[in-house]
């Protein structure tokens, strides 16, 4: 397809998107076309699982059967009690853990087949909030920014800048010099929002973000997550507080023992 077959071939055209390719005959022509239609909903969906399991130790289903589909530019809520596969199904997203059976895509990647070289290129693009914070207590809150943007080779003159941005965007500027034990709760869970919001990920995934801080706290980093997702990435919060995500009137994905129980907006 990158070049033109000789005259008198008996090609067969057909249009993508933005040209007029021509193939050597039909099949090719329908093989092409089914890669574009692939590549299409590729550019559709930031997320696609399909019949998707996990078990834990070889025995315990932590998921079963999940399908789900999320498009870029969503925000989503996965709920559940504890136990429930939640922080299971983040895991597979960015590739911590594989699932034992089904198939997930995630920015056009397909996870089990990816090869491992690809798996810093994916991660460059998630970014992720954990609920025990997970900041380098030696380090202080602009380093700990500093540091993400070193490990996936942001080009060191844009790093002074991006930092300053992402500061400012969570209201941290006067925290840059603290150290983690030195900030609240709320401010700890902000920085770690912007740790991964330095990386201008396309999906964000949270993990109890609002589980181990005040509700005035919880609730400003909702509003925080929320402009993120105004601002075009996808985000999956994860939470038990299923009150919280009513309130939002977001898509809310319900996980009961493993399997998805109901899918509501």
């Amino acid at each position: 397809m990158n070049g033109q077959p000789e005259p008198g071939t008996g090609s067969t055209e057909f249009r993508t998107p933005n040209d007029k390719c021509r193939v050597a005959d039909p099949e090719t022509a329908v093989h092409a076309e089914a890669t574009m239609a692939e590549q299409t909903t590729d550019s559709v969906n930031a997320v696609e699982l399909v019949g998707v399991s996990r078990l834990y130790q070889h025995s315990w289903p932590a998921l079963t059967d999940v399908n789900l589909t999320i498009e870029k530019g969503d925000f989503i809520f996965i709920l559940g009690a504890t136990g429930a596969g939640k922080t299971t199904l983040l895991r597979l997203l960015y590739r911590q853990d594989l699932a034992d059976s089904g198939r997930i895509k995630v920015l056009g990647y397909d996870l089990k087949r990816m090869p491992l070289s690809d798996v810093p290129h994916l991660r460059k693009r998630i970014g992720i909030i954990f609920q025990d914070f997970r900041l380098l207590a030696e380090r202080t809150v602009y380093e700990n920014l500093e540091f993400v943007l070193r490990v996936i080779g942001t080009d060191p003159k844009e790093i002074p800048g991006r930092v300053q941005d992402t500061l400012n965007r969570l209201g941290l500027v006067h925290k840059k010099d603290s150290y983690p034990h030195q900030l609240s709760g709320g401010e700890q869970q902000k920085t770690s929002i912007a740790r991964a919001l330095v990386k201008e990920p396309e999906i964000l995934l949270a993990d109890e973000p609002t589980g181990n801080i005040d509700p005035k706290a919880a609730a400003d980093i909702l509003n925080i997550l929320k402009d993120i997702n105004y601002q075009g990435a996808t985000v999956l919060m994860a939470t038990h507080d299923a009150d919280l995500a009513e309130r939002t009137r977001r898509r809310r994905v319900t996980l009961d023992a493993g399997r998805i129980v109901r899918d509501e907006t």
